[in-house]
């Protein structure tokens, strides 16, 4: 027990005094996640939008799609944008495997599909809501999808924030994708399990509170807007 508190002792030590080490790798976490969500958002809001909206021969299939990626395997996701990005694959040339960038590519693939389900539930509920509404004033599906969305505006960011917390928490395919490679594309989840498996239990614990501490603050801001989209309506 006494090494245990020992460690929790030095992890708490490395996140007061800012250790430098800690610092670069959340700091690159949040990087590579905040901008994986964003561009997730900038695909899935729309895509989700237009799945609900738009009738098309198979669109019930592609909705079913939709919820199935939510579950995608972080590591066959990896394994997939490790084979496109490597030499042999079709976007090599680009030199991109083991950078930050692969990184983004792999969360965006995860993230995405998330992103865009549930946005096509919430726009089709507001759809089923508001149809009626929308087409007496003219607006057509493909014409109310921005309306749409900014009326949903608080059930998608916590969309977009379950897509942040997968991406926080992910070690599989950023592993694969990325190489935990040290003052390159090391980040929280990577260096956890490195670390850990090291011995070095100080600054894996020190990286382990400040994604709980991410993940508490992300759920709590989810809570919140669940509790303002029911004041709002």
């Amino acid at each position: 027990m006494s090494d245990i508190a020992h460690a929790f002792a030095a992890a708490f030590g490395l996140i007061v005094t800012r250790d430098p080490g800690l610092l670069e790798i959340v700091l690159l976490s949040l990087r590579v996640s905040v901008t994986a969500v964003a561009l997730a958002s900038l695909i899935g809001l729309p895509l989700g939008a237009a799945v609900a909206l738009f009738r098309f021969p198979g669109r019930r299939a592609v909705a079913v799609l939709l919820s199935a990626l939510m579950g995608l395997p972080p590591v066959v996701v990896g394994l997939i944008v490790y084979l496109l990005l490597s030499r042999s694959g079709p976007f090599g040339v680009l030199g991109l495997l083991f950078t930050p960038l692969a990184m983004i590519v792999a969360q965006t693939v995860l993230i995405a599909p998330i992103v865009a389900a549930l946005a096509r539930q919430v726009v089709e509920d507001l759809w089923v809501e508001y149809s009626e509404q929308l087409r007496s004033l003219g607006a057509t599906p493909g014409g109310a999808i921005w309306t749409l969305l900014w009326d949903g505006r608080f059930s998608l960011v916590t969309a977009v924030l379950a897509g942040f917390g997968r991406a926080s928490a992910e070690v599989g395919a950023v592993m694969i994708v990325g190489g935990n490679i040290d003052h390159v594309t090391r980040v929280m989840t990577t260096a956890i399990a490195l670390e850990t498996s090291k011995g070095d239990l100080p600054l894996a614990l020190g990286l382990g509170l400040i994604l709980i501490t991410l993940s508490l603050i992300v759920n709590g801001a989810a809570f919140v807007l669940r509790d303002a989209t029911r004041g709002h309506r």
